[in-house]
């Protein structure tokens, strides 16, 4: 720039720059924009998600638009056709559905496809993983440290601040459909049953509930034994998400350690079987419980609603929100020793 006798740039100098600085901006502004739209243009992108095998018996129609139509998540396409393989960005295989060998899964991935292993049981009641090494980009589990987690449920903000406990006439209940004598649950119940009576429902029991009983039937009563049929972390299941804190009685859980509980749920919402030095101890604490200290165990309810998770469609369909996050190009080397770890 040519400056002035005084010191200062002179007025042709000054509109010079000025030029200059507004074509910078402008072209600053038209690369940002340029760009901007191509990310756009690849987030718009449908991400095809084809699920090798649906997890139950009873498969919907996702024919439709049903990520978006249900859940609210946009650019994502459900399918069950396994001719649109080389379409697929993402490739679903529920271990329910998996036989040992490679039989069953298609003969190749394509470049840049993931595929997908998916469970909700506990390694305890999961078989022949010891054939899938090398196979899955991403596992899907209740486990927190999973690629994408799927919980049997969680606790939701709710501002309605009102606490609903239902009636009580009887002081504790169980559902029990698989009973075996090996399992910790049958152990702990079988002791515990001696220091007070609890209300068994069930095929185990002979006395089923039906659908729709289920909820009004434990909603009787003051406690739950939400137990676990094996141990392992993060394995919390609808015995306490349902079964108990939806049907408004309070949880009395054998699983986890009390510290992995409270990752879900607040420490005073529910009672850990670890919690006492003896069953007989428990049993006491149950059977004495005033009106003041069980109300205390509902409290969560003022701040929080329970979302369970049933539909295989919203947990699918979840892998579209995750999938920019997740990493790609990755294969688990022993899915079984992820699993068991």
């Amino acid at each position: 720039l040519r400056w002035s006798p005084w010191g200062r740039p002179g007025v042709k100098a000054l509109v010079t720059a000025g030029v200059f600085v507004t074509i910078l901006w402008n072209l600053r502004f038209f690369l940002n924009t340029f760009k901007g739209s191509g990310e756009d243009s690849k987030h718009r992108e449908t991400l095809v998600i084809l699920v090798w095998e649906w997890p139950s018996k009873q498969v919907p129609n996702v024919s439709r638009d049903v990520c978006h139509e249900l859940y609210s998540i946009t650019g994502c396409q459900l399918t069950t056709e396994r001719h649109l393989l080389h379409q697929a960005n993402v490739v679903v295989f529920p271990h329910s559905r998996l036989q040992p060998g490679r039989d069953k899964l298609p003969k190749e991935r394509l470049p840049g496809q993931n595929w997908v292993w998916v469970s909700l049981e506990s390694p305890s009641n999961t078989r022949a993983l010891a054939a899938w090494k090398q196979t899955f980009n991403w596992v899907m589990t209740y486990r927190q440290d999973s690629d994408i987690f799927i919980p049997y449920g969680k606790l939701v903000p709710n501002r309605s601040a009102t606490v609903n406990i239902p009636t009580k006439t009887n002081l504790v209940s169980w559902v029990i459909s698989n009973y075996h004598r090996t399992q910790k649950r049958a152990e702990v119940y079988k002791n515990l049953s001696r220091y007070l009576h609890v209300n068994i429902y069930g095929k185990a029991n002979n006395k089923p509930l039906c659908k729709g009983c289920l909820l009004p039937t434990i909603s009787k009563s003051k406690f739950y034994l939400a137990f676990e049929n094996s141990i392992h972390r993060d394995y919390i299941t609808e015995k306490l998400w349902r079964n108990s804190l939806l049907a408004g009685t309070v949880p009395v859980v054998l699983g986890p350690p009390r510290a992995n509980y409270e990752q879900f749920v607040p420490a005073d919402s529910f009672i850990h079987v670890n919690d006492f030095g003896s069953l007989e101890e428990l049993a006491t604490f149950l059977k004495t419980m005033n009106s003041s200290r069980y109300q205390q165990f509902f409290a969560w309810q003022r701040r929080f609603s329970v979302k369970l998770y049933t539909d295989w469609r919203e947990r699918i369909c979840a892998i579209c929100t995750a999938y920019p996050h997740l990493p790609h190009g990755r294969l688990y080397p022993d899915l079984q020793s992820w699993f068991n770890s």
